[in-house]
């Protein structure tokens, strides 16, 4: 009994910690932000990228994850693209 309430538990308390990818993401975009210029992005790129980003980062604060990741993917697919 002892091990299906310790299993239990750690199921519950840490399905929210890995639920969600987003400060892996930004960090992500934070990084290809950093050489998008010597990688051939235009200034129009990467200020869409960063305007994302941020969009991504300010969604994830206020709890709407599933927004935050689609503004970082959207992030992602500019600047590896």
């Amino acid at each position: 009994m002892k091990k299906i309430i310790v299993t239990l538990a750690f199921v519950l308390f840490t399905t929210s910690a890995f639920s969600y990818s987003c400060p892996m993401l930004w960090g992500e975009v934070d990084e290809l932000l950093k050489t998008a210029k010597d990688s051939g992005k235009t200034a129009a790129q990467i200020e869409e990228a960063q305007t994302l980003r941020d969009k991504g980062k300010k969604a994830h604060d206020e709890g709407s994850h599933e927004m935050s990741e689609i503004f970082l993917k959207k992030a992602l697919t500019i600047l590896k693209g």
